[in-house]
């Protein structure tokens, strides 16, 4: 923004200083009185809009920061005495003025009275607990629904996450354990409306059915005033979760303790108490209602009907993702209630359904990377694999090839097509994509032809030439789809059939991997051939089938559609932490330095990341444009490809399947997957791998980009009408597609 800009809004927000203490005043008297008359409640909601189109405008201007920390003669913290030094920052008046005003009886709640409260102490000696806004977790009555009262929650709500929004005016920190002031105090002791509106968010958001009673159009018939208040719970929700869980202990990490939910044990927790309630949530009903709700809402916009446009689709999706991030990474109990049953897939689908849909668009990177970071924490878990056996019979319509399988099928199609159609800016994430495919591999029963291929056809991209030398860890992509089919050959052959033979049709990969060229001559041509290609990967040898009937495909943004800039997010190797899953089924983490060969002498997939250090310095210096693959470089992980095992399955088996072919004439591959349905390598093949398990690890890259990424879709959310457009922001820039 220009200074002409800048010093125009300090002017207004210099004339509007006064009119602002002024404001803040008036909404601690509304809290203190009750807001009785209807003069008093409009009172209120017009203080309460001020407020929310100037705060930006005082956030943006350093000097003027720290207006609302600073101490207003006369309001004590003790309520009693008004000497300065008990005096409280105008900061905290109005927060928990809004605190009041959000459980005030007749304005935003129901009054439990038959006469109206007339005096202020009955106001400050409610129990909000008994007023909570929803039923759900901790609370079984469900209040009537009140229009009026959802209009003058939303209007506190946007108020309150003005308040939480000057993160939005300092620069993303290296360290991300810096706190909003705002937060901290809203979720502290100092609020005693703390569990109740923890719960009322919570549950407003989770109970939330966009389809109503079904009638088609109903959305256009009817306004529905409840979204605009759900989508605002959810923002203030996600916001006042914003902690960095690397840095401090959850309650319930294992999720094999026991213990009360929200009781009164103190467990050393987080100070934030919506943190520290998240993570005490432990009921499993309490669970099933969060997972349903999240999951029904995810699921809205693939909602098909025969009538066009006849449903209503909500538009929080983003919002929802990260508030489900939450819940799993700040309660671990939550995350294995997911992944003992199916309900597990009601998440996964929708997920894939936006990464395919968001992969051409540039204004939606954030998006893709939630989808795969949720992802990568559930693959970290060995339910998961197994859950996605479970067959694939929902046909979402997504522009993906058709194909007859499981889930895993439909993740392995989705990532195919997120790395041979996504744009540029989406090949950091391949490393996660591919991780998440090794993850589950050891527990895939049975893949589908489809999926076989589309894993072969990236091993096919992956390995030329031109790819493998032109950055300094391209490589590793490779060793990631060569553990990957190691696990499913050792653990998992019998079922796999498809897959076994599309490696002996694609054998002369494999070989030529084996055979790959190290001197500096072949080098130098294969990097000659990568300038004349114009594709980041090729697509010629995958057979892309019809799309499924009723989708659309990705289209990339409209131009001049913004979006906002995000920070880096860590390297895989930062992302994860390696475990090893012993024989009784329990993960055993491994330290950096206790990664060796196995027993046969044949490396275990393990060892690209024993050099992961170096690469990544050879990798910085290829983006600074003066690294250069050498011959050692190539020999120095050429050597530790883990090809044994698929040389020694196709040593065995291509013979065979040659000779069967021979004698009895078959051009058939039904015939020949026959052949290998019923055929073993038991004895045959090395001892098999020890499997390897990346789990998601918390660490402060991720906090900050979490940061980053929430406040931006906050930002673009609330463009029209404006809260924080056209402000000098700092925690992201707003571009143009």
């Amino acid at each position: 923004m220009g200074s002409a800009d800048s010093k125009l809004n300090f002017r207004k927000a210099v004339i509007q200083l006064t009119t602002k203490t002024q404001a803040v005043e008036k909404l601690v008297q509304g809290a203190e009185s009750g807001c009785h008359s209807e003069k008093e409640k409009q009172i209120v909601l017009n203080c309460s809009r001020l407020l929310t189109r100037v705060l930006p405008y005082i956030f943006e201007d350093p000097d003027w920061r720290g207006f609302f920390w600073s101490t207003v003669p006369g309001a004590g913290r003790g309520g009693g005495e008004d000497d300065d030094e008990n005096a409280r920052p105008l900061a905290e008046s109005l927060l928990l003025a809004i605190a009041d005003l959000l459980f005030c009886p007749d304005f935003t709640v129901q009054s439990h009275r038959r006469s109206t409260v007339d005096s202020a102490e009955d106001v400050h000696s409610l129990d909000s607990c008994e007023y909570i806004w929803e039923a759900g977790v901790g609370f079984a009555h469900s209040p009537q629904p009140n229009y009026i009262h959802d209009v003058n929650r939303m209007e506190l709500l946007k108020l309150l996450l003005t308040c939480f929004s000057e993160a939005m005016y300092l620069p993303p920190a290296p360290d991300s354990g810096s706190t909003n002031p705002w937060v901290q105090f809203f979720c502290s002791t100092e609020n005693r409306h703390a569990l109740p509106l923890f719960t009322s968010l919570l549950n407003t958001v989770c109970a939330y059915d966009p389809v109503g009673y079904g009638i088609p159009y109903n959305h256009l018939l009817f306004s529905d005033y409840r979204e605009p208040l759900v989508e605002e719970a959810a923002q203030v929700l996600i916001v006042t979760l914003d902690h960095d869980s690397a840095t401090s202990a959850s309650p319930t990490v294992d999720g094999t303790t026991t213990g009360t939910a929200m009781d009164d044990a103190d467990p050393p927790g987080p100070e934030n108490l919506f943190v520290n309630y998240l993570s005490r949530i432990h009921r499993e009903e309490d669970f099933q209602f969060i997972l349903k709700g999240i999951a029904r809402l995810l699921s809205n916009p693939l909602l098909q009907t025969y009538l066009p446009n006849s449903t209503k689709k909500i538009q929080f999706h983003q919002e929802l993702l990260v508030l489900f991030w939450k819940l799993c990474d700040f309660n671990k109990k939550f995350l294995f209630f997911v992944l003992k049953s199916s309900d597990v897939l009601d998440i996964l689908v929708p997920t894939l359904y936006f990464l395919n849909d968001a992969r051409a668009d540039q204004s939606r990177v954030g998006l893709m990377h939630i989808g795969v970071f949720i992802l990568l924490l559930l693959s970290g878990e060995r339910n998961f694999g197994v859950r996605l056996n479970k067959p694939y019979s929902v046909r979402v319509p997504m522009d993906i090839p058709v194909f007859t399988g499981t889930h895993a099928d439909l993740l392995i199609v989705v990532f195919h097509k997120i790395i041979t159609s996504g744009h540029q800016r989406l090949q950091p994430l391949f490393d996660c994509l591919l991780t998440i495919v090794v993850n589950v591999s050891p527990y895939l029963k049975s893949l589908s032809m489809v999926a076989a291929n589309k894993l072969l056809h990236l091993l096919e991209a992956f390995s030329t030439t031109w790819f493998l030398f032109s950055a300094a860890q391209n490589h590793h992509l490779v060793f990631f789809l060569l553990e990957a089919f190691n696990n499913i050959i050792q653990y998992q052959f019998d079922g796999n059939s498809n897959l076994v033979y599309a490696i002996i049709r694609k054998r002369s990969v494999f070989h030529q991997l084996a055979n790959l060229p190290t001197d500096p001559p072949a080098i130098h041509k294969a990097l000659q051939r990568r300038r004349r290609t114009a594709e980041p990967l090729s697509r010629t040898g995958s057979q892309e089938g019809a799309s499924m009937e009723g989708s659309r495909p990705a289209a990339p943004a409209e131009p001049g559609t913004l979006k906002t800039s995000l920070v880096a997010t860590p390297g895989i190797d930062k992302l994860t932490e390696k475990s090893q899953v012993s024989e009784d089924g329990t993960l055993r983490s491994l330290e950096p330095t206790s990664q060796q060969s196995s027993a046969d002498g044949s490396p275990t997939a393990e060892e690209p990341g024993q050099a992961w250090r170096e690469q990544r310095r050879l990798s910085s210096a290829s983006a600074s444009g003066q690294w250069s693959p050498t011959s050692e470089w190539v020999l120095s992980w050429k050597s530790k490809l883990p090809l044994q095992t698929i040389m020694r399955l196709l040593q065995v088996l291509v013979p065979q399947v040659e000779k069967i072919c021979i004698d009895k004439g078959l051009t058939d591959e039904s015939e020949i997957l026959r052949f290998l349905q019923h055929g073993t390598l038991v004895g045959l093949l090395p001892v098999p791998h020890p499997i390897l398990i990346r789990k998601y690890q918390a660490n402060s890259g991720t906090a900050m980009w979490f940061r980053t990424y929430m406040w931006g879709v906050i930002y673009l959310r609330n463009v029209d009408p404006p809260v924080w457009y056209d402000t000098d922001v700092k925690l992201f820039e707003i571009q143009r597609v």
